[in-house]
């Protein structure tokens, strides 16, 4: 049975920073593109962050230079360090695992990213 967990969200003031984690069984993350969305309250889920089985990471504009994702895999686990953070970075933030070769994908539970002063 394949889990992925999220943790570290919180309520942060603009400016401020949270890293987000995503603990994984049932897979290998360094085996999956592993990535970050995230879903905004009436907007449609998006990606924020992906990093590949070769470490090769993937950006939205929107967090280019303020967001890191990073894997772990003694922990079997990826990361995403968000600084600088904004209102408009306020969302659910989900944790995905993708495997091109089978098709197969799946999703955390999410984990609340609220940003307010």
């Amino acid at each position: 049975q394949v889990q992925l967990v999220e943790s570290g969200g919180g309520l942060v003031q603009p400016g401020g920073s949270l890293r987000l984690s995503c603990e994984a069984s049932g897979i290998i993350c360094s085996l999956y593109v592993m990535g970050w969305y995230r879903q905004a309250p009436g907007k449609q889920r998006e990606l924020v962050a992906q990093i590949t089985s070769g470490r090769n990471t993937f950006y939205a504009d929107s967090v280019k230079g303020r967001f890191t994702i990073s894997r772990d895999n003694a922990k079997n686990t990826v990361y995403l360090q968000m600084n600088g953070l904004k209102p408009e970075d306020t969302a659910v933030y989900y944790c995905r695992a993708d495997q091109p070769a089978t098709l197969s994908g799946y999703w955390g539970q999410g984990t609340q990213v609220t940003v307010s002063s």
